[in-house]
């Protein structure tokens, strides 16, 4: 099939501007606070997020293992789960923290008596969670405009240009799809 380079360059243009437009909310979102009505809590959403983040991984690799079996139909169609499940988790994590108060890693949620090992025990684990949580906030925000630009170049037609920038996204997007539930399992216990 010929590469549709009319339809891929309307589509880069698109993938640039939702790239700007998500990173902007993200990195806003910290400083907007819609509050919830007397009631209402979406305490039930961080494990979702996490639940879907993993979903994603699995459709990733189901991606990956349809393309390596030549099944470029399947591959396609589980591109488009992965990315639905990608859109469904941004929407939900976006609304999840401009309603409710972050949790901090370490937060004493008991009666706060706590002898000097488990001090200790902490401070070690939570360095290794904020250098797990900064490399995927790093990564997720890098590889996000990636995503959509090798989806434009497989939507397109362009084969030998998704190839090769399908190469190495889908091993990055995978890595911010596992370490999501990872960061949320190591942040359970103080939610």
């Amino acid at each position: 099939m010929e590469p549709n380079l009319r339809l891929a360059k309307k589509l880069n243009t698109a993938a640039w501007i939702i790239s700007g437009l998500v990173l902007a909310l993200v990195a806003a979102m910290r400083k907007i606070h819609l509050p919830l009505p007397e009631g209402v809590s979406l305490d039930f959403l961080p494990p979702f997020h996490a639940t879907v983040n993993a979903l994603t991984a699995v459709a990733i690799l189901t991606a990956y293992y349809f393309i390596r079996k030549k099944q470029v139909e399947r591959h396609r169609k589980t591109i488009y789960v992965a990315i639905a499940l990608s859109v469904v988790f941004l929407l939900s994590y976006v609304t999840y923290h401009i309603t409710s108060a972050p949790v901090l890693f370490g937060d004493a949620n008991h009666d706060g008596m706590v002898g000097p090992e488990e001090v200790a025990a902490v401070g070690s684990l939570r360095t290794v969670y904020l250098l797990l949580l900064l490399s995927h906030i790093v990564l997720a925000a890098v590889i996000f405009p990636f995503i959509l630009f090798t989806f434009v170049r497989g939507y397109t037609d362009q084969v030998a240009r998704h190839r090769r920038m399908a190469r190495w996204v889908i091993w990055v997007w995978l890595y911010v799809a596992v370490s999501g539930p990872v960061c949320y399992l190591m942040l359970k216990p103080y939610f």
